[in-house]
């Protein structure tokens, strides 16, 4: 696998939190806020539009994607993983409208059950059937397995920040 084949999974992530930064800035948050804007632009940016991207691989280019995967080509299910991520991805986006804890909180279980799920199948075919293709047991196995677990620790530590700044406003 070429280096930017490896890097891809991580692409959006890096955007995301490009964006954060900027943002933070821009609005000079700190605290709570400023982990809120990162959890935000990660579920909007890396979830979302990655999850966008992949289901758009899986329903315009089946064949490569598969390939690329070490599945075999012309699977009617690619379909149905394709529209599943898009689908996701959506909901990854609309972070960006709807920007409340439980949201955030109902967007990362959901994904993060289908990305870890997801993860646990590529290790399955790593592990049982020798499917080293780059997309499966490459960069985008460890995405599955451990951005959903960042994402979580995100969301409590934006939770136990901003339960601790309300308890010290209310005091």
């Amino acid at each position: 696998m070429d280096v930017m084949g490896f890097l891809w999974p991580f692409f959006l992530p890096v955007v995301a939190l490009i964006i954060a930064l900027v943002h933070i800035r821009w609005k000079h948050l700190a605290g709570w806020q400023a982990i809120g804007s990162v959890l935000m632009w990660q579920l909007a940016i890396g979830l979302g539009l990655g999850l966008i991207w992949a289901g758009l691989g899986h329903l315009l280019m089946p064949d490569m994607v598969a390939e690329s995967i070490g599945w075999a080509t012309g699977s009617p299910f690619q379909r149905e993983v394709g529209m599943w991520d898009i689908a996701l991805g959506i909901v990854g986006v609309l972070c960006l409208v709807f920007r409340d804890e439980g949201f955030f909180t109902a967007t990362i279980i959901g994904t993060g059950i289908f990305y870890v799920s997801a993860g646990l199948g590529h290790v399955y075919e790593l592990v049982v059937h020798g499917d080293t293709a780059a997309f499966n047991a490459g960069a985008v196995m460890y995405i599955d397995l451990f951005y959903p677990l960042f994402l979580a620790a995100l969301l409590i530590l934006y939770h136990s920040k901003k339960s601790e700044g309300e308890r010290r406003l209310g005091s």
